[in-house]
């Protein structure tokens, strides 16, 4: 699809919660996903201001697509893990999904944070700056494809620590 909508990102409220649930549950094949998102929300790691929501005009302002950064830690080393992004079907291949890792990214820097881990799929999260986080000494207890495992430092003065990294207790790993 090759839309050209002027996005518009911002952090959630609590009226948006029940469209991000619709959004991930419409996202993905089973209600795994969107059953994390409401079991973060509730858990130590959320934090306020990067659960991101991106909405357009013609949808009426309603949220088409999410992006979530929460607490985990490479090693004891503080940082993001950036799961799910959802957008609704309609609107996916449009960019909603982009402007919402893009949003997220940008208010987790302005807050201080400095890395954030993706398991994701290699062709998508590298336009991001995410790179191969084996290449940097970063790996997880379980077994997933190398390239999926991707790390980005949000400042270049920092550059990414090593270590396994250590999700948030809903995500099960």
């Amino acid at each position: 699809m090759s839309i050209n909508i002027n996005w518009t990102t911002r952090a959630e409220t609590g009226a948006d919660i029940p469209a991000i649930h619709d959004i991930v549950l419409a996202a993905f094949e089973t209600s795994n996903e969107a059953d994390l998102v409401d079991a973060l929300r509730a858990d130590p790691s959320w934090i306020d201001g990067l659960s991101i929501v991106t909405v357009a005009a013609d949808a009426n302002d309603r949220p088409v697509g999410h992006a979530l950064l929460t607490r985990c830690h490479i090693g004891d080393t503080p940082a993001l893990c950036l799961a799910p992004v959802a957008v609704l079907p309609e609107y996916q291949g449009t960019g909603a999904g982009s402007a919402a890792i893009r949003t997220a990214l940008r208010a987790a820097a302005d807050m201080g944070e400095r890395f954030v881990t993706v398991l994701g799929h290699p062709a998508y999260y590298p336009r991001f700056g995410f790179t191969r986080a084996s290449a940097h000494g970063i790996g997880l207890t379980i077994d997933v494809p190398d390239e999926a495992m991707m790390a980005l430092t949000l400042d270049a003065t920092h550059p990414l620590p090593s270590g396994t990294v250590r999700y948030a207790a809903p995500f099960g790993i």
